[in-house]
Formats: C-alpha cells, structure tokens, sequence
C-alpha cells in the first residue's frame, strides 16, 4: 500500500481565500481541504466563496465549478453524478456522503469538506483506496458454481432466492462506511470492514453459488469478521441506505450455526 506522510507536526493551516464576484447575492462560503505531498508543505483550507445563483444544487456542482472556474489544481474524483459510481465520496460537514447527492441548501453555514477519513491522501480531495481494494479481492466477488449450468437454460432463482440479494446488491463501493468505521481505523489492515464484509454477504447468500462454506471459513477470523463491535457508523452514514452492520451480523449468524 503506498503511503503519504505529512510534514513533521503538521497541522491543517488556513488557505487562501476566493471572493465571490461583485453582485452575487446568494453566496456560500465552501472551506476544503488541499494537501500537495510533492510541496512539502503542511494541509490547508482554502475558502472559496460561491454564487449559489450561478451554480447547481448538489456539492458536487459546487465542486466542479471551483475547479472549471476558480483554481484548476483542486483535485478529486467524480464520475457518474447520479450516485451510482461512488467515485465522489468525501467527508461533508462531519459525514462521509456522496458529494453528487448531497444538496447545498440541506447545509446550514459553510461548507466544510475533507476526503473520506483514517486514508493516506493522494492529493486534496483523493484518498488512497488500494487497502480495501485488495481486501475485496481476498472475498472473491464474483460468482462460484462447481456444478456448470444446464447446456440450454440459466440457473435459476425463486423469488424468495432473489429478495436475499436485496439490500446488499446496491453497494456501489463508495466505502463511505468503511472510512467511518471506527473498527477499520484502529485494525484496517486485518479488519475487513464493512463494505467488504456486506459484498461477502452477497454472494453468501447468492443461492447460485456453491462456495458458501468456503467463503464463511475464509472469514472464520478474530480480526476479518469479529472486530465489529457493532457501532452502527456505517449504517448511518452509507448514501444508498444500505445496513451493513445488519449484513455482518447475519454473516455472524450463519457461521455461528455451523457450529451448532
């Protein structure tokens, strides 16, 4: 995992500011956090100062407008704008969010950003994700049948099969829980953490694959599985709605049955 260090007592200082233009009205002030490691110098917030009249209405507009026509260098990462990629997860005013999905006006005062937190930092807005890239690897996400299918028909599933799916399907990998989990601060590196352990679920409870014992023995664990206390940030913070501390725990669950 490559790592990014801070400048020796580093603190986050204050930045430059950016003035709205004359004449706005309706301005915002949005503070976000910048950090360059090739300059050596400590993280700063810079204030920008927006005319909610000549921007959209989600962060992520804000956002995009600062870099088109403020300051180019403001780094991050977005994609779809419809909150289905995950790609513009950040921490917003205290809560890890999706920037495309959350409204300017639901913020009261400024408009506080910082990456998703507990994650080296690339550059400003861009956190590392290699860690829990590799770690959804390791849970094998993809389907897994020893028994092929029948030559001329697919594998079929019962409407009840299907509905096990649900709630666990949407994740879109934004790992916005997975950055809140105060678990995976303090053991990322053998924790799973939530979002890989709610893509575990899923195909767990996948009737068409046939690796579900070798799945729940690969999370049989002290640290992959077991160091959910059950604290319910990632629940509460994940954009789509999804619970994966429900997920962990019906994984729990099941191991918990094998051995009765």
């Amino acid at each position: 995992m490559v790592e990014f260090f801070l400048p020796a007592n580093s603190k986050v200082k204050p930045g430059k500011t950016y003035k709205a233009s004359a004449g706005a009205k309706r301005v915002k002030t949005f503070r976000i956090y910048r950090f360059d490691p090739d300059s050596g110098q400590n993280p700063h917030l810079d204030r920008f100062e927006i005319d909610l009249d000549d921007c959209g209405p989600m962060v992520l507009d804000a956002i995009i407008k600062i870099k088109n026509e403020v300051d180019a260098t403001l780094t991050f990462r977005r994609s779809c704008r419809e909150g289905i990629c995950g790609s513009c997860a950040m921490n917003i005013n205290g809560t890890n969010t999706l920037a495309c999905l959350k409204p300017i006006d639901d913020i009261k005062g400024d408009v506080k950003i910082y990456p998703l937190p507990h994650m080296p930092v690339i550059k400003d807005l861009v956190p590392d994700l290699s860690q829990p890239y590799a770690q959804i690897a390791l849970i094998e996400p993809w389907m897994q049948a020893s028994t092929p299918p029948p030559p001329d028909a697919e594998v079929l599933q019962s409407p009840e099969e299907r509905a096990k799916l649900d709630g666990l399907w949407e994740c879109i990998l934004c790992f916005c829980c997975q950055t809140s989990c105060p678990s995976y601060w303090w053991n990322g590196d053998r924790y799973l953490g939530p979002a890989v352990l709610l893509q575990a679920a899923r195909w767990i409870n996948d009737s068409r694959d046939d690796h579900t014992g070798e799945r729940l023995e690969a999370l049989e664990d002290p640290f992959r599985l077991y160091r959910c206390h059950t604290i319910m940030n990632c629940t509460t913070t994940c954009p789509k709605g999804l619970n994966p501390a429900k997920a962990i725990g019906d994984i729990k669950a099941r191991l918990a049955a094998r051995t009765l």
